[in-house]
């Protein structure tokens, strides 16, 4: 079983930074997809970036590629999300989620929030203008 924990969120205005980060446990071997996803009030749950944790591909939302970073700590077993540049529009709840059972995936199919069979509890990001 699989369990994520998110941790790193909080307020900042805008152009500031923050560093989310995913630890993990339970995952048996390095084929799965694991990755952050953002939902702000009612509004649908959207890819931010994700990697295939195999090769450390990595994959990123057009709102957020050369911004933000995402990086796999292997030695802690976390996902790490560096968010420089912050804007008001990325206020919402961040949540790590990971896919063990998809075996490719484009893109698109990496930055959609189907297919993720586990899920963390999230974290609250607040941008202020």
């Amino acid at each position: 079983q699989v369990q994520l924990m998110e941790s790193g969120g909080g307020s900042v205005q805008a152009g500031g930074s923050l560093r989310l980060s995913c630890a993990a446990s339970g995952f048996t071997d390095r084929t799965y997809y694991w990755g952050w996803w953002r939902q702000a009030p009612e509004k649908e749950r959207e890819g931010v970036a994700t990697l295939w944790a195999g090769t450390g591909n990595t994959y990123y939302a057009d709102s957020v590629n050369g911004r933000f970073t995402i990086s796999l700590n292997s030695v802690n077993n976390t996902l790490d999300l560096q968010m420089d540049s912050l804007k008001p529009e990325d206020t919402a709840m961040y949540y790590c989620g990971a896919d063990t059972l998809s075996p490719v995936k484009t893109r698109i199919q990496a930055l959609s929030a189907r297919g993720n069979n586990y899920w963390g509890q999230g974290t609250q990001v607040t941008v202020s203008s």
